[in-house]
């Protein structure tokens, strides 16, 4: 049996649903229903669906159907949008694996910036979380519905003659490339749910070559390793954005792969873009480096060698 109720509006939808949908969870486990959530987003409100026997799904609609009815003779609840999109700096709880969270003060504010406005562009070195937080919102946001997919591309540097001696199909041959991402939603989502979420195209992975000429809608979509565009690459990625849609632009400006370092479109599109509402950006530091603790040594060790070893670009 299913039942149904409407959420008016995201008064409702705090009261219901809770923080991190905390609420909602605990109702499934007391009621033992399954519940879904189908967010509108042309407008405030969502549609909650109760799964289960006859019983089980009567009672647990009365139960919201009540606190509903008591919230109107109540002071009205502070608006979903004006609190932070997590709870305790968690963003995301996979099923079988401990939840996301943020660790450092700059991983909240990017996740925040990433809820708040609909491109946000980061930088900073190797292992500060900004593809796994990334990755972790685009879950986020498809399990709230305000997306319809999840979209991940990077650039592939060597897409020449040192790929062409890849084996395979371009699918195997661009694999490797895009191996971090795969690893990132496979630890979320676990082997089953991956898989099937590529199957059925709401999980796609691909190169940055593919997007061109798409206008990518109802999508949450992620730039890794943009460093590593060209300033026409990067136009054309940030041209893809559709209606209803978010982009996150992720880079290292230490890891420049480009024969010309000052050719990267990263560099370029933080200039071009820096007054443009709409659009945040999250700068990164050592102090944010969530791997090993020997890893912000060795960033530290390599910063202070490159300064006094500046090296020349190449023509």
């Amino acid at each position: 049996m299913i039942k149904t109720v409407k959420l008016k509006n995201q008064d409702e939808l705090l009261l219901v649903l809770g923080i991190q949908d905390s609420k909602l969870r605990a109702l499934e486990k007391e009621m033992r229903v399954e519940c879904f959530i189908k967010y509108n987003a042309q407008e405030d409100g969502a549609e909650l669906s109760i799964k289960g026997t006859n019983s089980r799904v009567d009672k647990a609609l009365a139960k919201i159907q009540k606190e509903l009815a008591l919230s109107e003779q109540k002071k009205p609840l502070t608006l979903l949008k004006d609190i932070k999109p997590f709870a305790d700096n968690i963003v995301f709880r996979p099923e079988h694996a401990r939840p996301i969270e943020a660790r450092t003060e700059n991983q909240k504010a990017y996740i925040e910036a990433v809820f708040a406005n609909d491109l946000v562009l980061s930088t900073g070195p190797a292992g500060t979380g900004k593809t796994f937080l990334a990755c972790a919102c685009a879950l986020r946001a498809l399990e709230l519905g305000m997306v319809e997919r999840v979209i991940v591309t990077r650039p592939i540097v060597e897409a020449g003659e040192k790929l062409g001696f890849l084996p395979g199909n371009i699918e195997e041959k661009v694999d490797p490339y895009l191996r971090p991402i795969y690893d990132a939603f496979y630890d979320m989502l676990g082997g089953e749910r991956f898989r099937a979420m590529k199957y059925n195209n709401v999980l796609e992975i691909v190169p940055l070559a593919y997007m061109r000429g798409r206008t990518l809608e109802k999508a949450f979509i992620i730039l890794d390793e943009a460093q590593n565009t060209l300033p026409a690459q990067m136009k054309m990625f940030l041209t893809r954005m559709g209606v209803k849609s978010k982009m996150i632009v992720n880079g290292d400006l230490t890891q420049i792969d480009l024969p010309r370092k000052s050719e990267s479109g990263l560099l370029q599109a933080a200039d071009v873009l820096k007054k443009v509402d709409g659009v945040a950006f999250i700068q990164f530091g050592q102090a944010d480096v969530v791997r090993h603790p020997l890893v912000k040594n060795i960033l530290s060790a390599y910063e202070k060698w490159e300064k006094k070893h500046p090296q020349k670009e190449t023509k």
